[in-house]
């Protein structure tokens, strides 16, 4: 009976406790206050709104705050405390807000079930005005090189932000234009400087800005969004707390006025649209010509290099530099070098391409005059940078033979006459059958037998196994780049064989007695023979030829050549392999 009696007063207790505890923790106010007031322009303001009981973390309406203020974030916490017993719960809210405007705002009243906080009146006041006494912590300037440009004219937006606190944690928001493609320039540059007496780190950004359509704009700048460290109001004896406070500051918005295309200007296929403060056309000549005459020779390579440069235009707009030639001239242009760098707010871009040049025969060569139309935004007048036609004169090469130069009509093989040392054997045309064509072929036959049994002779004996490391220790000698040349002439791949050649003849010694060939002038004079001549002017005539017939090459000649100097060796400056004993 009396357990049954102490269960029952477990039960009344227990029921008693909920009852008190749950009208103890009804929510019975709402308040609200802000961290700083005035508060400066573009800087956010913290409002903290508690609740005296544990709500649901979407029970507090922020909605009526959006009429004056951007609601940057919102943190929402609960607390449980008991001091003497007694227990209480609180619900808070913080919200970083950011005024839309200046002057005097309200932060109206808000409201939880039926509870209202009280409605708190914000002065919002210009930076450096007369009515504030204190600098901001945080602020975030924006400065455009120019807020009046054309259509797909290049502006830079430069950003700053200053920092006079410790900060825990931040970051930036991209810039925001409609219609515009907007890139950063570069990395973030760190200083420190001290602006009205205040010790600031600032935080460089730069960004570049092409407006693809025309009109009157509003550019939207970064946005800073960060956690700072303030004193703490709580205190411990002689120790003090670091709390973190929540920041948000804006920057201003800029203005920005894009023209359209100027109706004088002559946009076609020829002509791109490229608005520039400065546009440049510069050119360079390898080999430098003598005494500032555009001579060359036939055979050495000529390099014309045209350098593009704008000033307000991305690398993305700078347009193709297209080269022509005149008939004997062939032009091989290499892949544009693409560079951008920012100087002094302005962005300076450049591409630079080589165009090689191979003449096929000497003579005096007009190449047309290159030109770009782009308008000028500082004068605001359509104009043309302009490189003028230009002669060259391209003369006999005294290395290489005369029928290279001038004979470009002949037939392929051809022999140089300045070099022919003997006359050639005319070919002998037998007409009849004579008796002495079957005794040849007879003796032909008995030696071919002959060698065969020989052959078998040596294999039986052991004697061909020996031999044959001989044949391989040969064999060791013969470098890669000479396999890799009898292959493009069996593949009658001319320019492949053509550009083997050079290296071929570099590793073909392997003691090197002689210094290393670097044209093909100079294999000529090197090898001093006729017929090995006479092939390498038979492959540059396929390949570099003005009137040659479009027929296929063949190697037959060329590897006939190769192999017989490849066993010989390169003569040491044309003296024999051979030398005599001094006396």
């Amino acid at each position: 009976m009396v357990k049954v009696i102490l269960k029952l007063l477990i039960v009344v207790t227990i029921v008693t406790t909920i009852i008190v505890s749950q009208s103890a923790f009804a929510l019975n106010s709402l308040t609200a206050s802000i961290d700083s007031n005035p508060v400066m322009s573009n800087e956010s303001i913290v409002l903290t709104v508690v609740a005296d009981d544990r709500v649901e973390r979407d029970a507090l309406d922020t909605s009526p705050l959006l009429a004056d203020f951007i609601v940057a974030r919102t943190e929402v916490s609960s607390q449980t405390s008991m001091v003497n017993f007694k227990t209480s719960r609180t619900t808070r809210w913080q919200i970083v807000l950011i005024p839309r405007q200046r002057g005097n705002l309200t932060i109206p009243a808000l409201t939880i079930d039926g509870h209202q906080s009280q409605a708190i009146n914000v002065q919002v006041i210009e930076q450096g005005s007369a009515s504030s006494t204190q600098q901001q912590d945080i602020f975030v300037s924006a400065e455009l090189s120019s807020n009046d440009i054309y259509v797909q004219q290049l502006v830079t937006l430069t950003i700053k932000l200053h920092v006079g606190v410790q900060l825990q944690r931040g970051s930036l928001t991209e810039p925001s234009l409609t219609g515009a493609s907007i890139e950063q320039i570069g990395k973030d540059q760190e200083s420190d400087s001290i602006v009205n007496g205040k010790r600031y780190r600032i935080v460089e950004r730069t960004y570049a800005i092409t407006p693809e359509k025309s009109g009157d704009f509003t550019l939207i700048t970064p946005m800073f969004s960060g956690d700072i460290m303030v004193q703490s109001k709580r205190r411990s004896g002689f120790l003090s707390f670091g709390e973190t406070k929540p920041v948000n500051v804006s920057g201003d918005k800029l203005a920005l006025k894009v023209r359209p295309i100027p109706d004088s200007y002559p946009v076609d296929a020829n002509n791109s649209w490229l608005p520039s403060e400065l546009l440049t056309l510069h050119q360079e000549w390898q080999p430098v010509s003598s005494q500032g005459k555009s001579e060359f020779k036939v055979g050495e390579p000529i390099t014309r290099t045209i350098t593009l440069t704008a000033a307000g235009l991305g690398k993305a707009q700078l347009p193709k530099i297209v080269m022509n030639v005149p008939a004997g001239l062939k032009v091989y242009p290499d892949q544009a070098e693409l560079h951008a760098n920012l100087t002094k707010e302005r962005l300076i871009s450049q591409k630079r391409q080589n165009f090689a040049l191979v003449a096929s025969h000497a003579g005096e060569y007009t190449l047309p005059k290159i030109s770009i139309a782009w308008w000028n935004t500082v004068t605001n007048k359509y104009q043309q940078a302009v490189l003028p036609e230009q002669t060259i004169t391209i003369t006999a090469n005294p290395d290489a033979p005369q029928s290279f130069i001038n004979n470009t009509k002949k037939a392929p093989l051809i022999i140089p006459t300045e070099s022919v040392k003997a006359p050639l054997a005319q070919p002998i045309i037998i007409e009849k059958t004579s008796k002495l064509q079957w005794l040849f072929l007879v003796l032909w036959l008995l030696t071919s037998i002959a060698w065969l049994f020989h052959v078998i002779y040596l294999k039986r004996t052991g004697l061909l196994s020996a031999r044959g490391k001989t044949k391989r220790k040969v064999a060791k000698s013969v470098n890669n780049h000479y396999l890799a040349l009898m292959a493009a002439c069996k593949k009658s791949n001319a320019e492949k064989a053509l550009s083997l050649i050079l290296p071929w003849l570099n590793n073909l010694n392997p003691n090197k007695n002689h210094s290393e060939i670097s044209t093909l002038s100079e294999a000529i004079t090197l090898i001093d023979n006729d017929a090995f001549t006479c092939a390498i002017n038979n492959v540059q005539q396929h390949l570099y030829g003005k009137d040659i017939v479009d027929t296929p090459w063949l190697g037959e000649n060329l590897i006939k050549v190769i192999q017989q100097i490849n066993a010989s060796g390169i003569l040491d400056n044309g003296r024999s392999k051979f030398t005599l004993n001094p006396q």
